[in-house]
């Protein structure tokens, strides 16, 4: 059985490469720069979304395939698209996507991109599982090293919940699925375990600075304010803005248990993830 991850460079993807060399037959890291790739200890063959020209030969044999959305925030369904033609080419009889919660019924900022590309992958008869990841811990390792800095971790959430996990949890549940069986048709809303406040966040940075560092919740415009006086682009600012606004309003507190289910264990606790984060980054 031969299983293809797309963008197996980036950061989720190396980890599910790392899982499936120890529990898979041939994995092939398909990627836009295979200079990248070296390492990995996988075949590597070259796969570009913008050059569907590139994929038909990326996803040669394929069984499985791990469509792990790319990052270019815009472009991302006509991209998308050109992968999920090239498993159907390619005979794939089981297409993996990493989507976001809940995506075709909610609010949240990322999803719009996520919604099209699962219905496209519905529209293709490609077998699928779609797996709905929540937020990664280790996204708030520059907001911890900032409060850190500042004395203080500001946000607009307000009382709103995050369940969020690692990028190591995450990508165990996505080598359960291309693992094992059963999955086909199954959409799982990925989660950790807890579904964290920000002023638990505060707690846990201060337990791991040594000293108390508060929650401040602020205006949305004040936000977005100390975002850009901190140095942070306004594209960005905004973005983080939109997402807190999101956060205020549930769209990440889906604490579900399905990701625990898959993986056999209990998804890494705020604080074990937040100081692996901060010492990488």
């Amino acid at each position: 059985m031969t299983i293809v991850i797309t963008g197996a460079t980036g950061r989720l993807g190396r980890h599910v490469v790392a899982g499936l060399r120890e529990n898979a037959g041939t994995v092939v890291a398909a990627v836009r720069n295979p200079e990248k790739a070296a390492g990995l200890g996988v075949e590597v063959r070259e796969a570009d979304y913008d050059r569907p020209e590139t994929l038909d030969a990326a996803f040669a044999g394929a069984g499985k395939v791990l469509l792990i959305s790319g990052d270019a925030v815009g472009s991302r369904v006509p991209q998308h698209q050109a992968v999920v033609e090239a498993a159907q080419k390619a005979g794939v009889h089981h297409l993996v996507y990493t989507s976001a919660p809940h995506a075709d019924d909610t609010p949240l900022v990322l999803a719009p991109e996520h919604k099209a590309t699962e219905e496209i992958i519905r529209a293709s008869g490609v077998p699928f599982t779609i797996l709905r990841n929540n937020w990664y811990t280790e996204n708030y390792a520059p907001a911890a090293h900032q409060a850190i800095a500042a004395g203080e971790l500001i946000g607009s959430a307000g009382s709103g919940r995050v369940a969020s996990a690692t990028r190591a949890d995450f990508a165990a549940g996505a080598v359960a699925v291309l693992t094992g069986t059963g999955h086909e048709g199954k959409v799982y809303e990925l989660s950790g375990d807890v579904a964290w406040t920000f002023d638990d966040l505060a707690a846990e940075i201060s337990a791991l600075a040594g000293r108390t560092i508060p929650y401040r919740n602020v205006s949305t415009d004040e936000h977005r304010e100390a975002l850009i006086a901190a140095g942070v682009p306004a594209e960005s600012a905004g973005f983080a803005v939109a997402l807190d606004r999101n956060i205020a309003e549930g769209t990440l507190a889906d604490a579900t248990g399905d990701l625990a289910a898959l993986i056999g264990r209990p998804t890494t606790p705020l604080r074990e993830g937040l100081a692996a984060a901060l010492k990488d980054a």
